[in-house]
């Protein structure tokens, strides 16, 4: 449905850029519409994802879709226990011709990075991912070296498997603005898919997809995303949520402001994906599920009687009156 106002923010170019990455990536995904708008609200809030599902849910794929619609540097991280921290920020190599040493960067200095299946590797490698996640930047041997902006992680995990993985550590997770789970698709999607396996025309070509979205556009977009108009009242409504995360009796862990935070950048983002240039309760009900779900943690009690943390947040959502 189309806005019956006019914006005080001009959002077409935004619109346009999002309809044109979407209908990229749509050539190649069949039915994750709410995956791709949710990788699309974190790449104009500037925050990192982490995408959950059985394999075979098309994560890598769609994650790998994303970045190639970008005109940026791109790397893939595959996380093996094995994996070094040294793998991924880079060490210093001694130059013979100089007689010193030289800081040889690793494959996170990229603009989008995907780690495939981050869970495989062990806690010193993911603290290696601390720093850079939260402040852009790496510091090796007491030297700090700026990461290129824009900078974003796709982290891809398999909940099922258990054996040889880690759980990671809560305050990493903190550091994602969404955990976003990827169900099966639904039985007229998969249908079309099998179709085009038949065919031969599922199979992705990265070369042949079309660049969207260059560094400076996306920097200008999100300029834009973070002048959306925000009430006070829409404020005071996100931290009572999370606020009330704290305070439930079914969590043992809740939400910390960085949270708050999230809700209310993923909420102005959604807010120009719909093209409005102002922020509705209806934005911050959508964002909060993927950014709390990863924040907060069941008490073991509720565990066992196997509730879904999912369905606490949506209690905590129902409790809590909309602001009008």
């Amino acid at each position: 449905m189309e806005n019956q106002f006019e914006n005080r923010i001009d959002l077409s170019e935004l619109d346009a850029l999002t309809k044109a990455v979407k209908t990229e990536i749509s050539n190649h995904i069949i039915g994750q519409n709410e995956l791709i708008d949710l990788l699309l609200i974190a790449l104009f809030a500037d925050g990192h994802v982490l995408i959950e599902g059985a394999p075979g849910v098309a994560k890598t794929l769609s994650a790998k879709l994303l970045a190639h619609t970008l005109n940026m540097k791109f790397k893939r991280l595959q996380f093996t226990p094995d994996l070094m921290p040294s793998d991924i920020i880079g060490t210093s190599i001694f130059n013979v011709k100089t007689s010193d040493f030289e800081f040889k960067r690793g494959p996170l200095f990229a603009n989008i990075v995907l780690a495939d299946e981050i869970n495989r590797s062990p806690a010193k490698t993911q603290a290696a991912l601390f720093e850079a996640m939260e402040e852009r930047q790496i510091t090796v041997d007491g030297t700090t070296y700026p990461l290129d902006l824009p900078f974003m992680v796709l982290a891809t995990q398999n909940p099922i498997e258990q054996e040889g993985t880690y759980r990671l550590p809560e305050a990493q997770l903190d550091r994602f603005l969404f955990k976003i789970k990827v169900d099966y698709p639904a039985l007229e999607h998969e249908t079309i898919m099998l179709q085009n396996v038949h065919t031969k025309a599922a199979l992705t070509d990265f070369s042949k997809i079309t660049k969207v979205l260059t560094i400076t556009q996306l920097l200008q977009l999100r300029s834009l995303v973070s002048r959306v108009i925000v009430e006070n009242h829409l404020l005071q409504y996100i931290v009572q949520i999370v606020n009330s995360t704290r305070k439930n009796p079914a969590l043992f862990l809740g939400a910390s402001p960085r949270a708050s935070i999230a809700i209310l950048n993923a909420a102005k983002a959604n807010a120009c994906l719909q093209n409005r240039d102002f922020v509705s309760p209806d934005d911050i009900k959508y964002v909060t599920l993927p950014v709390l779900r990863h924040r907060v943690q069941l008490t073991p009690e509720k565990e066992m009687e196997g509730i879904a943390v999912e369905s606490v947040i949506q209690q905590i959502l129902d409790k809590i009156e909309v602001p009008r």
